[in-house]
């Protein structure tokens, strides 16, 4: 992979790659299954590790193969007492090795780099299917061992797919693959029948604070519980949003959604300019994506009448008074559908990123005085 940017696909920009990744926060349970089903010694072949985006799957796929590789081949009466936990020592050289994508028994199946047009594809093509399968058969040599990480099984085009399948269907000896999935919906119902599902979960308050200061970001204080609902639970998320400060402008969406159902214009346009200032791209789409969530935060609690978690103070007062019943849950749920979607398209084609974020939040007021006349 010398040849390679240093940049890598299947890491967040600004954050240690998931290989480089010194702790795991909030797995403890997928990490137990696994544990688990190692001390049986009939350890599946194929682990299908699944979860929102950013919660760490591809960090414990890492930690997964970390612990394999470190582990005793056979038992016997010398062997060491069962482990307790898959943690490995960081001066270990299986560890070293892997976090220089050096060590000969682990393979990392994702997007091939095209050198002509200087990028990283988008897709797991047959062609990088067929490095896996070249990799098993050099390394069995050894008769040691082996585990591939496919970080995601979601980018495979369907020659890749089909070709993976088949290494599931007969799969090599001593062989563990992790593959990392988004949407395991979307795979393949045979790929999801021959592996055995390991979930991870969304990070609470505590977990998600700890996991982004390990990235580099920071919660500010106090604020713990509202990063980890704004992002999900997702690290990923979370280390956006503390990159961009994306919880003091969901604070201002929030304040200047709370003039309606007549915007003060002043406000509105204050964060339109926040949201299409120096930052650029990455700050547009933050806030399109702020305003996708808090339509459909709207829509859920009309809907449902359980208020979510506050994110920003005065949120659930606004959310109760916006949206009172159904009929304005449907209301809020039609307009989510299609208003990011609009401003993104409008952004491809570079409409003015002010007049958009404008035209946004005026369609919001719109909704709402539709909402106030006729709910």
């Amino acid at each position: 992979m010398a040849d390679e940017p240093a940049s890598e696909p299947d890491a967040i920009e600004g954050a240690p790659h998931p290989r480089l990744t010194q702790s795991l926060f909030g797995q403890s349970q997928a990490e137990a299954e696994f544990l688990a089903a190692f001390a049986t010694g009939r350890l599946h072949h194929g682990w299908l590790i699944t979860g929102p985006r950013g919660v760490g799957k591809a960090t414990l796929a890492w930690k997964i193969a970390r612990f394999l590789l470190t582990q005793p081949e056979e038992g016997g009466m010398f062997a060491p007492d069962p482990p307790t936990n898959i943690d490995c020592a960081t001066d270990h050289p299986v560890v070293r090795r892997s976090r220089a994508l050096a060590e000969p028994r682990l393979f990392l199946l994702r997007p091939g780099y095209d050198a002509k047009k200087e990028r990283w594809q988008d897709i797991i093509s047959v062609e990088e299917m067929r490095k896996l399968r070249g990799f098993f058969a050099m390394s069995a040599a050894d008769g040691g061992r082996r585990v591939a990480i496919v970080d995601a099984v979601d980018d495979m085009n369907t020659a890749a797919a089909n070709a993976l399948l088949k290494t599931l269907e007969e799969p090599p000896a001593r062989v563990t693959l992790l593959l990392i999935s988004h949407q395991p919906a979307k795979l393949l119902p045979t790929i999801r029948s021959r592996c055995r599902a390991l979930r991870a979960m969304p990070l609470g308050p505590q977990d998600m604070a700890r996991a982004l200061d390990q990235a580099g970001g920071q919660v500010p204080p106090g604020r713990e519980a509202a990063m980890a609902e704004l992002a999900g639970g997702s690290v990923g998320a979370a280390f956006r949003l503390a990159e961009l400060d994306g919880l003091d402008l969901y604070a201002a969406l929030v304040r200047v959604l709370d003039t309606l159902p007549r915007l003060s214009r002043p406000m509105a346009a204050k964060l339109a300019e926040a949201g299409s200032g120096k930052a650029g791209v990455a700050q547009f789409d933050l806030l399109v994506g702020l305003i996708d969530l808090f339509l459909a935060r709207l829509a859920r609690y009309g809907a449902t009448g359980i208020l979510p978690p506050e994110a920003a103070p005065g949120e659930a007062q606004l959310i109760a008074r916006l949206a009172p019943d159904a009929f304005a849950a449907r209301g809020w749920a039609d307009l989510a559908q299609t208003l990011g979607i609009r401003a993104r398209r409008g952004k491809s084609v570079n409409l003015d990123p002010f007049a958009l974020l404008m035209d946004m939040v005026l369609k919001i007021e719109d909704t709402a005085l539709a909402i106030g006349q006729t709910g």
